[in-house]
């Protein structure tokens, strides 16, 4: 078998191929480094008058993210 360079890939790349590849524990690894590496913006704040809009329209980007 043929050594896989998970620093190759994209993230959606290295999270497709960990959801198809479960049992790969470096996979899983490289996975979780690079999860913990992205940047989260805060979105908005708790006393926000547009916190609901802003959580929806973040999670619908997030969503439109991971179908592409």
């Amino acid at each position: 078998m043929s050594q896989i360079d998970y620093t190759a890939m994209s993230y959606q790349e290295l999270r497709r191929y960990f959801l198809n590849h479960r049992e790969d524990r470096a996979a899983f690894v490289a996975y979780l480094a690079r999860r913990r590496e992205r940047k989260r913006p805060v979105i908005t704040t708790v006393n926000d008058p547009d916190f609901d809009a802003k959580i929806l329209t973040a999670i619908r980007q997030q969503m439109a993210e991971y179908r592409s």
